[in-house]
C-alpha cells in the first residue's frame, strides 16, 4: 500500500520538476518586449472602454437566482419521475407523489410571490414622486 502513494507522490513531484522546468526555460526564451498595448486589458479583441468597476442592476441577479432555483427544481423532479412507476410497483408511490407535489406547491407559491412583486418584469417603471408623495399615495 505504501508503494501506491509512493508512487502518487513520485507522479507529482515529476509533475511539478516538469511544470517549473517549462518555466523556467520559457523566461529564457521568449522575447521580452513590453510596451503599452502589450500591457493593457485584453477582452474578446476590444479594447477596454470606461472603468472595470460598475454596478450592475440588481434586477440581473434576481433572475438568475430565479433560474438557478427552477434548474434546480427540474434536477430534483426529474430523477423522480423516472423511478415512479417502480415505486408504484412497491406500494411507495404516493409517499414520493405526495413529498414531490410539496415540494412543486412551495416552488409554486414561491413564483407567484416574485411575479405578484414584479420581479419577473426585465423593465419596470420607476416611481419618481418624492417619497412623502408616494405615502400620501398609499394612505388614501
Amino acid at each position: 500500500m505504501l508503494f501506491h502513494f509512493a508512487t502518487v507522490l513520485i507522479f507529482l513531484a515529476g509533475a511539478a520538476a516538469f511544470v517549473l522546468a517549462i518555466l523556467i526555460v520559457g523566461s529564457f526564451v521568449r522575447p521580452k518586449l513590453p510596451h503599452d498595448e502589450k500591457l493593457s486589458i485584453y477582452e474578446c479583441g476590444e479594447r477596454p472602454i470606461g472603468e472595470a468597476w460598475f454596478n450592475f442592476n440588481p434586477r440581473f441577479y434576481i433572475i438568475a437566482l430565479i433560474f438557478i432555483i427552477f434548474e434546480v427544481e427540474i434536477a430534483l423532479t426529474f430523477p423522480v419521475a423516472m423511478v415512479y412507476k417502480e415505486w408504484l410497483a412497491e406500494h411507495r408511490g404516493l409517499v414520493a407523489f405526495t413529498e414531490l407535489a410539496i415540494f412543486l406547491v412551495i416552488l409554486a407559491v414561491a413564483l407567484v410571490y416574485v411575479w405578484r412583486k414584479g420581479d419577473l418584469e426585465w423593465l419596470k417603471t420607476l416611481d419618481h414622486k418624492p417619497p412623502i408623495e408616494r405615502l400620501k399615495k398609499g394612505a388614501s
